[in-house]
């Protein structure tokens, strides 16, 4: 199991993290159903000026969620982790039916790790009867995850997510760097919008063979789970190939497509691009973000890494796909 090191913070802060505060709900954790059980619970908080983080979630909790958490704890005065398992979001239906609910033990994990209030409404609370918009980010979503599970997965995701910073109204809302593309689209929302929250990016978490923490991992077979550490293993041949001086992409994204294909493993894509853009790039000059999914079993699994050219750039800004946390 990893953990979210001490280190990682500034001393005294993960301390000051596990001071609650008196804001009118002690602990035990609350958990709220309502909008408006969520801001009237807020309201002390909002108005003595104390800072507000927000960690989306659905559900099915592993050690990725619980540093988000660990973060929120540790920067913010009032932790809230929303609860849903979003229905818009979906594109395949087998998938929404699948996907794992145990608010009771995601209950007790979001407790003992400082969360304050936890919001897990019904969907419809989230989506009431006649509700009819939808919020739409262009260009962004339009690649990678978007090609591949068509529009209205984003639009699913950048509705949702929408609602939530409003219902919460954060001062910082927390995301992880393994949902990428989402982490950029949510950015563009947020600055398209003009909305008051900041979005902080927290680093991927990962297993002791090198795979990304996700909920989907608990439906891999034995078997299939030998086989899904391979998407790290591609990331970290493309890191290696860097590192021996190749910059150009087909020649990278060729050496991940090749280790996929050894394990196994078959990518519905593999993609070097501008972080910020999307777009895709010939040759590694300047920070690209090196995206791919793939379908282990039935189980589809994504992962990605920031590869730079420059080394010592890349073990300062972003860690190297070869280092696991352990």
């Amino acid at each position: 199991m990893l953990v979210v090191s001490r280190d990682r913070y500034p001393a005294g802060e993960l301390d000051r993290a596990n001071e609650r505060i008196d804001l009118q709900f002690d602990p035990p954790m609350r958990t709220l159903r309502l909008v408006g059980e969520l801001r009237a619970a807020l309201e002390p908080a909002r108005r003595t000026g104390r800072t507000i983080g927000l960690v989306p979630t659905m559900g099915a909790l592993h050690a990725g969620h619980l540093s988000l958490i660990a973060a929120a704890r540790a920067q913010c005065d009032v932790v809230v982790m929303s609860l849903f398992v979003n229905p818009a979001q979906f594109d395949e239906r087998v998938d929404l039916d699948r996907y794992p609910r145990r608010e009771h033990e995601d209950g007790e994990l979001a407790e003992r790790a400082g969360v304050d209030l936890l919001f897990a409404p019904a969907p419809e609370e989230v989506y009431p009867p006649g509700f009819s918009t939808s919020v739409e980010v262009r260009g962004l979503t339009d690649r990678l995850e978007g090609e591949v599970r068509g529009r209205a997965h984003f639009n699913g995701v950048t509705t949702v997510v929408c609602k939530l910073l409003n219902m919460v109204a954060p001062d910082v809302a927390y995301f992880g760097q393994k949902d990428a593309q989402q982490l950029t689209v949510i950015r563009r929302l947020v600055a398209d919008l003009n909305l008051t929250v900041r979005i902080a990016a927290c680093p991927t978490v990962r297993e002791s063979d090198g795979l990304a923490m996700s909920s989907r991992n608990a439906h891999l077979s034995p078997e299939e789970r030998t086989r899904a550490p391979a998407l790290h293993h591609a990331l970290a041949a493309a890191d290696a190939a860097v590192s021996e001086g190749e910059r150009s992409a087909d020649a990278l994204l060729e050496r991940a497509r090749e280790t996929l294909r050894r394990a196994g493993v078959e990518p519905e894509y593999v993609a070097l691009v501008d972080p910020c853009k999307l777009e895709p790039i010939a040759r590694l000059e300047q920070p690209a973000l090196l995206a791919l999914a793939a379908r282990v079993g039935s189980t589809r699994l994504i992962d990605n890494a920031i590869l730079e050219p420059s080394p010592s750039a890349s073990e300062q800004c972003h860690p190297s796909p070869a280092a696991v946390a352990g």
